[in-house]
């Protein structure tokens, strides 16, 4: 599913205007964009949580040299879905 895709649905199922599901769309990526930037969790029951873990440096390889090389520590995005959202997708 394409972001377009999802502002059609939002607006198929609330019955705004496509112009007010994109702008209630972005408002919430923004918004948990946001939250997480600050390192916070956002947490939607029923559906699941997105937070930021912190991955440690580490040694890899060039795929193509297969010269060894660092990886630097990173912070990433995570998301673990919720148990409704298990039930939901194992039907």
């Amino acid at each position: 599913m394409t972001k377009m895709e999802l502002i059609e649905m939002v607006s198929e199922k609330s019955g705004f205007s496509k112009k007010d599901a994109n702008k209630a769309v972005k408002a919430v990526f923004d918004s948990m964009s946001d939250v997480l930037e600050k390192g916070d969790k956002v947490q939607l029951v029923g559906f699941g949580s997105f937070e930021v873990k912190d991955r440690p440096a580490r040694k890899g390889r060039n795929p193509q040299t297969g010269e060894e090389i660092s990886v630097s520590a990173r912070k990433v995005p995570v998301f673990k879905p919720g148990k409704n959202l298990k039930e939901i997708v194992n039907k």
